[in-house]
């Protein structure tokens, strides 16, 4: 390691040693919503790629500015303008920069806006990262029997579904968020080198010294890394170097070589690595008793849920079984949410965000506020997913639906080739060959069905716009995830997944958010601020239509007062059925059970179940022990 050179506007320890609240931490944006399966963008050896390539962009990109448009960027990879588009976006969204001109571009402008050399440099390069792999169970077979295998893809993607996560204890055999904090530090530590040598610039010299960094260029790492705890909102990345925390603002910094910068970020991975290490090390000996949180589904209830704020700007909610669970944005502290290894229950997060993440989900139905940078949906089956994003990544899910408003086309990628779904005569899915109204098709979207009093203005705190959905353009990327550490037979990489298809108008029905909080936190958001496509827009009405005429059935049944207790007891028998997704059975034919099936027959799509007989009707536990789990503050 050569001796750090003294800078000359600073009179510093070139070395200092760096308190635990400034630690170096990855920038886990990049690595959680920055990856895209395109063969094209990754390099068996980056560095090597991209030397070429970043001179190539150089020559095209305008000299005072170096920013690459699209059209350059499609030509110097030899890829089509949408995927160049499309590059573009995702490093939108994940740019550490909120001043950069790319992030506030309008949709119309991004393509001329273009981006940054330096940072497109860096995003291509991780392009080249492996994801952690869960933990391998020690009982593989036990694990392997719940999802059949019936497809040459299967064992080389999708590491475990849903039901998969329950049969191996959930939690305890997926990485943890040190597990994959140390697993992006490991990464950074092997490349930085290369990275650091695409961001300097040569001067006159010979041997490494020929290198040097300037203060801008530096800055470009925190695309990467961080100091503190606080992301964007952190100690800017100049200030934590010695070599150019005390600048001049008014005189221009002088270059550091890069082997210096190189060597100190290398020392400061190297002691955040030994702390998460020591941090991975303790949790694993402490042993698993009845306190441990990350429970099997088959013990799990809304008492063993999870809702608790990360150091890292990011809140979990994990393990939430047969519940209603809400949270607002008076009940967040942090821009990020994490929903996990959730089942059977219903969850809404009705507050603004930067990123949120679903995975390992099933049987429910999650409802997502304003995400204002990137939803990715993973790993999840037989789930509802209503999202107002800017957008949506669907990865390996299977059996969902989506009713989306999103300002970007929807990303579906990854093993979504073994669904059998359709909508069956009772408004729910049905899955599988024996049903002869089933048939083998793809994951549904749809147009965004909801609200709530303050979308709208949540909306506009995060830039969505209401006037753009591009729900209905799904674009299909590689079925297998080259950013996996799993190995995968030839030919297979090459191989598209399968898109979305989009739900029959006829299907299309609202979802009514229960007002738990009137007057609480009271907004101007009174209808969808998503304007619906005709199609949509006709079922709508006519389901409304025939609300009204079910409303009025209810209130004329000629029905002596035991005739009405009768009727009103099987319709709480019926909704319960329809609620645990149990089939509707005919009921034997006396007046009674006749109306109580004609009324469940018409009111069998969800939406108008839940207008007629929402969930806020329960104000007590219902017999089987789902609960109502409403607001609260964030607990550790």
């Amino acid at each position: 390691m050569s001796d750090p050179m003294e800078p000359s506007t600073s009179k510093s320890d070139p070395n200092p040693i760096i308190s635990p609240i400034t630690l170096l931490h990855p920038r886990r944006e990049p690595f959680e919503h920055g990856l895209l399966p395109i063969q094209k963008l990754i390099f068996t050896d980056p560095l090597q790629a991209l030397i070429p390539l970043k001179q190539k962009l150089a020559s095209s990109s305008s000299s005072s500015t170096h920013r690459v448009n699209s059209d350059a960027l499609a030509d110097a990879l030899q890829i089509s303008s949408e995927h160049a588009r499309l590059i573009l976006d995702t490093l939108a969204s994940v740019l550490h920069s909120e001043l950069d001109p790319l992030v506030n571009a309008h949709p119309d402008d991004v393509d001329s806006v273009g981006s940054d050399l330096r940072d497109l440099i860096l995003f291509l390069y991780i392009q080249s990262y492996k994801r952690l792999l869960p933990r391998s169970h020690k009982d593989s077979a036990a694990v392997a029997d719940v999802w059949p295998s019936t497809s040459a893809f299967d064992g080389y993607l999708s590491a475990l579904s849903p039901l998969q996560l329950v049969r191996s204890n959930t939690r305890r055999f997926m990485p943890s968020q040190a597990d994959e904090e140390a697993h992006q530090l490991s990464y950074l530590q092997k490349h930085l080198a290369n990275i650091i040598s695409l961001l300097s610039e040569p001067v006159e010299g010979e041997g490494e010294e020929s290198l040097v960094l300037t203060m801008e260029g530096f800055e470009h790492l925190g695309f990467l890394i961080q100091f503190g705890d606080k992301g964007s909102e952190g100690i800017p990345l100049s200030q934590a170097a010695p070599f150019f925390a005390n600048s001049d603002p008014d005189m221009p910094a002088v270059p550091v070589p890069a082997s210096q910068v190189l060597d100190w970020l290398l020392e400061n991975i190297a002691s955040s690595l030994e702390r998460i290490t020591d941090k991975i090390s303790a949790k694993e000996n402490v042993p698993q008793g009845g306190s441990d949180q990350d429970v099997a589904m088959a013990d799990a209830s809304s008492s063993s849920a999870r809702a608790s704020p990360s150091a890292r700007n990011c809140c979990f909610i994990e393990g939430v079984s047969k519940s209603s669970y809400v949270k607002q944005a008076s009940d967040l502290k942090h821009s990020s949410v994490k929903v996990i290894n959730c089942h059977d229950s219903v969850i809404y997060i009705l507050a603004p965000l930067r990123y949120a993440t679903i995975y390992g989900c099933s049987d429910a139905t999650i409802v997502l506020g304003a995400v204002g940078k990137a939803v990715r949906v993973e790993h999840c089956e037989r789930v509802h997913v209503i999202i107002a994003a800017k957008r949506v990544c669907i990865a390996n899910c299977r059996e969902c639906l989506f009713f989306l408003g999103v300002n970007q086309r929807p990303l579906v990628v990854g093993d979504n080739h073994k669904l059998q779904l359709a909508i069956d005569g009772s408004g729910g899915f049905c899955s599988g060959h024996s049903n002869a109204n089933c048939s083998a098709i793809t994951i549904y979207v749809a147009p965004y069905n909801t609200f709530y009093s303050q979308l709208e203005e949540h909306m506009t705190e995060v830039g969505i716009q209401a006037t753009m959905n591009r729900w209905d353009e799904p674009l299909a990327l590689g079925a297998v995830d080259p950013h996996d550490s799993l190995s995968h037979p030839a030919g297979v990489s090459d191989a598209q997944a399968e898109s979305a298809a989009q739900l029959d108008p006829d299907q299309f029905t609202n979802f009514l958010i229960p007002n738990w909080f009137e007057g609480e936190s009271a907004g101007s958001t009174k209808d969808n601020p998503f304007p619906l496509p005709d199609a949509y827009l006709k079922s709508q009405l006519r389901n409304q239509k025939n609300l009204s005429e079910i409303k009025q059935i209810l209130r004329e049944a000629p029905l002596e007062e035991n005739r009405k207790r009768e009727l009103s007891c099987a319709l709480h028998v019926y909704f319960k059925d329809w609620l645990y997704g149990n089939p509707l059975s005919l009921l034997p034919v006396t007046y009674v059970s006749y109306t109580a099936y004609k009324v469940i027959e018409t009111l069998r799509l969800r939406g108008m179940i839940r207008q007629v007989y929402g969930f806020n009707s329960f104000s007590s536990p219902l017999p089987d022990g789902r609960v109502i789990s409403v607001g609260g503050q964030e607990t550790s």
